[in-house]
């Protein structure tokens, strides 16, 4: 019999958003007839904007012609998708980077997930607390901690505590640490991190030999011109950061699935004799070994949010969602709910009502006003007693929600 991998065995339980689905299913089948509200997954529902769809039809003509058919895509993308990353996510930004510096891949979920394998099984990890689930458990997986507590934290693991008192901002460890994720903003606290917030990590992260690996798959919805929208606009960045970058939120492609990452050919690590190695080489390995590209009409759609009439739709889709946040915790906090964020991102994260756990609230919510949201305790144990709701959905949809919730709480 084939031995599996134990780590894989050291999973507090199941995958936050799966057993949603799980307890959603068990509801519904129990109560036919209720109608359910779906602000727990961060699933976009607009259309795809009408410049991108019309240029993923165009490719798929495209490659129905002998002279325009594509096989395999360029390892790390397309020239004309990564020349638009650089001119429009960072040029315009004052940021340096190079089109041999970005990876098109298929979304930031599986680039965050992945990005562990090219560091060594002993590398120590900084996760913050509430977080979302897949930087740690993907860590898990690859043996990278011991056994969770009680509480759900694995030994071996240095915590950082986002809560209320801090303004959700996850604290900088106390000691060395070789990997710290960071996203903003905040999935799912909302919270968001200025330029001095960032670049106290920078300056940490430079004088620990450190590697900060930022998710910014939620920047479109920043509204503060103060605020960063890449990791890179802050000094010093270049030697100690990767980002990670989703079309998923701002484009609508959580089925359509791209993104990419970015990752300055000045990032060192170590090799077990200690001389130093460039982190660029060893992704771009990687990335070809295991992956074998984004389709050419995915990446056509992609570009053509970048154009005049793309970079219209997608922030009309953006303040659709935002507004949707602004109802949802106007809403709430007229019924008396305590909540942040909802703002600079697509999130509200509220803090529960009643004395209840944020899987009781979780039942409640389900059972008394047939609305699916998020339990806090699923990213972690700093988020026990909070919750979040999910701006993406029809406006009809958020306002039947905050109804309901009216009538039930």
């Amino acid at each position: 019999m084939a031995r599996i991998n134990s780590h894989y065995l050291k999973l507090a339980a199941g995958y936050l958003f799966p057993e949603i689905g799980r307890r959603t299913r068990a509801f519904q089948e129990a109560n036919t007839s209720a109608e359910l509200i779906r602000l727990g997954i961060g699933d976009v529902v607009l259309p795809l904007p009408d410049s991108v769809r019309e240029a993923m039809k165009r490719a798929v003509d495209e490659m129905g012609t002998r002279k325009g058919f594509r096989g395999y895509p360029p390892d790390q993308g397309y020239d004309f998708l990564r020349d638009a990353i650089i001119e429009h996510d960072y040029k315009a930004r004052g940021i340096q980077m190079a089109p041999d510096e970005i990876f098109v891949s298929d979304g930031s979920k599986c680039d965050s997930g992945a990005i562990q394998e090219i560091f060594d099984a002993s590398a120590s990890l900084g996760i913050p607390d509430p977080v979302y689930p897949v930087y740690i458990d993907t860590n898990v997986m690859a043996g990278r901690t011991g056994r969770p507590d009680d509480s759900g934290r694995y030994a071996g693991v240095h915590y950082l505590d986002s809560v209320e008192a801090n303004g959700f901002l996850p604290k900088l460890p106390d000691e060395s640490v070789d990997l710290v994720y960071l996203c903003f903003p905040n999935n799912p606290t909302g919270s968001v991190a200025t330029t001095s917030d960032l670049q106290r990590w920078v300056d940490w992260a430079r004088s620990n030999d450190s590697i900060l690996l930022f998710d910014a798959a939620y920047e479109a919805y920043i509204t503060d011109d103060s605020i960063p929208h890449s990791i890179f606009e802050i000094p010093g960045a270049r030697e100690c950061s990767i980002e990670f970058r989703s079309y998923s939120k701002n484009v609508g492609f959580t089925g359509v699935r791209c993104g990419y990452v970015a990752l300055p050919r000045e990032l060192r690590g170590r090799a077990d004799d200690s001389s130093d190695v460039e982190i660029h080489s060893l992704w771009a390995r990687r990335h070809a070994t295991k992956f074998n590209g984004v389709s050419y009409p995915v990446q056509a759609g992609a570009v053509a949010a970048y154009t005049g009439e793309g970079q219209n739709e997608v922030r009309g889709n953006v303040r659709y969602y935002l507004e949707n946040a602004r109802v949802i915790r106007e809403g709430l906090t007229k019924l008396g709910f305590t909540t942040f964020a909802g703002v600079n991102a697509p999130y509200i994260w509220l803090k529960t009502p009643e004395g209840l756990g944020s899987w009781e609230f979780f039942d409640a919510l389900l059972e008394r006003a047939h609305v699916v949201g998020t339990p806090g305790a699923g990213f972690g144990a700093c988020g026990e007693g909070y919750f979040r709701l999910s701006a993406f959905g029809f406006r009809e949809q958020i306002e039947a929600a905050i109804d309901r919730i009216q009538k039930s709480f």
